[in-house]
């Protein structure tokens, strides 16, 4: 079979979700073409050549544009079986079906598609037409991963770079220990399609896909685990043998404010194992959201983890979700006070300060009858259940600090000096003026590594403002003129 694996975006990475398939089908006879569309065009001759073109959407703004290429590809090839995987295929089943799409894959993709391969390279050799779909539609069943094959897609120097202090910048790889997540935080997408389960990639494996990026020019590795501690004695296991064979390779993991605080005496070894930073989707510092999104963490554990990161020379990157129905502007303003008091301006992604809250199909906030109140009927396009903040001043203010962001970083002002102007924004917003002391405590931010691509996770900027989003858009474009 000829078969054409798309994705759209994926955190600047080269994405696991296509190398690790990829491995499967290729295994298997199959003839894969791997398609990143935020660093290469849309390949035409491939997609006519297709029988089975598959798209990854591991989160919501990659699921947006691929639902956005389907006309375009059915003009290029009607026939071709069409398949959506990965953590959004299942929770928008049926929008997804209604635009054509035969085949849903869930949690373990790799089994289904190969499977959905097998079971159409059949059906062509017996005559006998397409069948229903056989494969489940989540599957987390436990598999036994092949190394990735990477072969064929942009080289790494292509994607997401970790930019030092200093300046210098360090071409990144990235793989995957683990997928799922043991935990049920309300407005987590993964969620819906793990439901408290996590899954893990032999350790070997995962030491072969480093190993081969690292020949492939790597120096740093992204961990894309949505939690590198579901598993510590697996996640420990793997960095102390990479550490042992690579010992100048620097990595970054995401790992929960629960579990920082849970595992705290095993952070040094993070530390000196090469760990360059650990992200954490601390998402907001007001108690009350997070109790409502479910998170298992308090605003005191956030700044007891802070406080311990510093003692042990650690850099934390904090993500948040700071637009929320909840929100008040003061409660924003107390964020910004919250970030500068602990000299987190350089460590936090100014995007990060215009995240809104989306409530996607399958959400566990629909659970909370307050949220089922609140949101209108689920927008089909935009794949979420619309909500406004009763406070029009919130919604104001999130368009604004988009846009200072935006400009900003076409001006290439740094984190610390697009954070001021953010801050000036809300106050305004607010009815404040400056507090005092914050300007001096602005000053002595310290510049920390970071990747050079934001990293989102259930939540996107109000204008959809990504790095790689723009090249996306062009290929959608440019498949729109075939129509």
């Amino acid at each position: 079979m000829n078969l054409v694996l798309i994705s759209t975006y994926e955190l600047g990475r080269q994405p696991f979700g296509l190398a690790s398939p990829a491995a499967w089908l290729r295994a298997r006879g199959h003839s894969i073409a791997c398609l990143d569309l935020s660093r290469e065009a849309l390949n035409e001759a491939a997609i006519r050549a297709a029988e089975l073109i598959a798209f990854y959407v591991p989160m919501h703004t990659a699921t947006r544009l691929a639902a956005g290429l389907i006309t375009p590809i059915r003009v290029m090839n009607p026939h071709a079986h069409l398949c959506f995987y990965g953590l959004y295929a299942p929770v928008n089943e049926e929008y997804l079906r209604g635009l054509g799409v035969g085949t849903i894959l869930g949690g373990e993709f790799e089994e289904g598609l190969a499977s959905l391969a097998g079971r159409l390279e059949l059906s062509v050799r017996n005559h006998n037409g397409e069948t229903a779909q056989a494969e489940p539609v989540i599957s987390l069943a436990r598999q036994k991963f092949l190394v990735p094959d990477r072969a064929g897609m942009p080289e790494l120097a292509k994607y997401a770079r970790v930019v030092m202090p200093g300046g210098e910048q360090r071409i990144a790889g990235s793989t995957e220990a683990t997928r799922g997540c043991k935990h049920l935080c309300r407005h987590c997408p993964i969620v819906p399609v793990y439901n408290g389960a996590f899954r893990v990639v032999e350790r070997d494996v995962v030491l072969a896909d480093i190993r081969q990026q690292v020949a492939a020019g790597a120096r740093h590795i992204t961990f894309g685990d949505p939690d590198f501690f579901n598993g510590p004695a697996h996640a420990f296991s793997i960095v102390e043998a990479m550490h042992r064979e690579f010992p100048e390779l620097s990595y970054d993991v995401t790992i929960k404010i629960e579990h920082l605080r849970k595992h705290d005496v095993h952070l040094a070894t993070l530390r000196d194992t090469g760990c360059l930073f650990v992200i954490s989707a601390v998402e907001s510092v007001d108690d009350f959201v997070l109790e409502k999104f479910d998170k298992g963490h308090t605003r005191a554990d956030f700044l007891a983890v802070a406080a311990r990161f510093r003692e042990l020379g650690m850099t934390l990157l904090p993500t948040f979700v700071p637009f929320t129905p909840w929100t008040t502007l003061e409660d924003y303003n107390d964020l910004l006070d919250v970030i500068a008091q602990q000299d987190l301006c350089e460590n936090v992604a100014p995007i990060q300060l215009a995240i809104r809250l989306l409530i996607p199909a399958g959400s566990r906030l629909l659970e909370l009858s307050a949220v089922r109140a609140m949101v209108g009927t689920f927008d089909s396009a935009a794949l979420i259940f619309p909500w406004k903040h009763a406070d029009a001043r919130l919604d104001a203010l999130c368009h604004e600090i988009s846009d200072l962001v935006q400009r900003g970083e076409k001006l290439k002002l740094t984190r610390t000096e697009i954070f001021s102007h953010i801050g000036r924004a809300a106050r305004a917003a607010a009815g404040q003026g400056e507090l005092p002391g914050v300007q001096h405590s602005l000053a002595k931010s310290t510049p920390v590594p970071f990747l050079d691509e934001p990293w989102y996770c259930c939540a996107e900027p109000m204008n959809d403002q990504f790095v790689s989003i723009g090249k996306v858009k062009e290929a959608v474009a440019k498949a729109d003129q075939f129509v």
